[in-house]
């Protein structure tokens, strides 16, 4: 498997053995070479084959596992799980950010309201005491698989939505077109795990680790338009960014 896949080590190189296997076959699941189901050899021939140790092999292949892209299990030996979407931290939605990169994004509306906002939610977009909000929550699917339960509200001043078009667009597309032109947002990023709710509709089991979301965005008036709170399945989602130093 290893010869076949042509990983490759550079025992002169500064990057530690393992972390070049690791590298090595990440970029295999990212190009496709190694597709989710692909089932690789096991730690003593993938050692044998690139002439390195066990224990490095294996830091390698824990590494791989602790990333969520591959997964042991027994009886079956170590096989390649989906790879993660990777979505940069930009005033973006993710239907965007899936369209961008090729994915082919679902959704599936769940409830939809028109309702008075309660003193949080007209808290979060400065409204006042009475205002109406659109309060909905969507499961955003990837190429057909669970991968986002989305909770939102959105001032009704802006325009008015229906539940039809969230299933066929993203919420920022929506408003976009409604003439709304994003600045800022405050986000918060965070974990938990999930609950009996929503482990049988991100497809997965209750206590599995899910990535969190809060955000409440701002338009280039000082409008406070929506907020939302949103979960993703930590195995297959994670948030890249760029550190500067100031």
């Amino acid at each position: 498997m290893a010869n076949s896949l042509n990983l490759s080590i550079d025992r002169s190189s500064p990057i530690p053995l393992y972390h070049q296997v690791v590298q090595g076959i990440e970029n295999l699941i990212h190009d496709g070479t190694l597709v989710p189901g692909s089932k690789l050899e096991n730690e003593i021939d993938l050692a044998a084959a690139l002439n390195l140790s066990r224990p490095t092999m294996r830091k390698a292949m824990d590494e791989l596992v602790r990333a969520g892209l591959l997964v042991r299990k027994r009886g079956v030996g170590t096989q390649v799980v989906a790879s993660q979407v990777r979505r940069p931290l930009e005033l973006s939605s993710l239907f965007d950010d899936l369209s961008a990169r090729g994915s082919k994004p679902t959704t599936d509306v769940l409830t939809f309201s028109h309702i008075d906002a309660d003193a949080v939610i007209c808290e979060k977009l400065a409204l006042p005491a009475g205002a109406k909000v659109y309060h909905f929550t969507r499961l955003r699917k990837v190429d057909g698989k669970p991968l986002a339960l989305m909770e939102n509200w959105v001032r009704d001043d802006v325009t008015a939505i229906e539940e039809t078009s969230l299933a066929d667009q993203g919420l920022y597309a929506i408003l976009r077109n409604a003439g709304v032109n994003f600045r800022l947002a405050q986000q918060r990023i965070g974990a938990m795990v999930a609950n009996s709710y929503q482990a049988p509709l991100l497809d997965t089991v209750p206590g599995s680790a899910l990535v969190t979301m809060e955000r409440t965005a701002v338009d280039d008036t000082g409008r406070m338009v929506e907020t939302g709170r949103h979960v993703y399945r930590a195995d297959q989602y994670s948030f890249e960014m760029t550190l500067v130093q100031r």
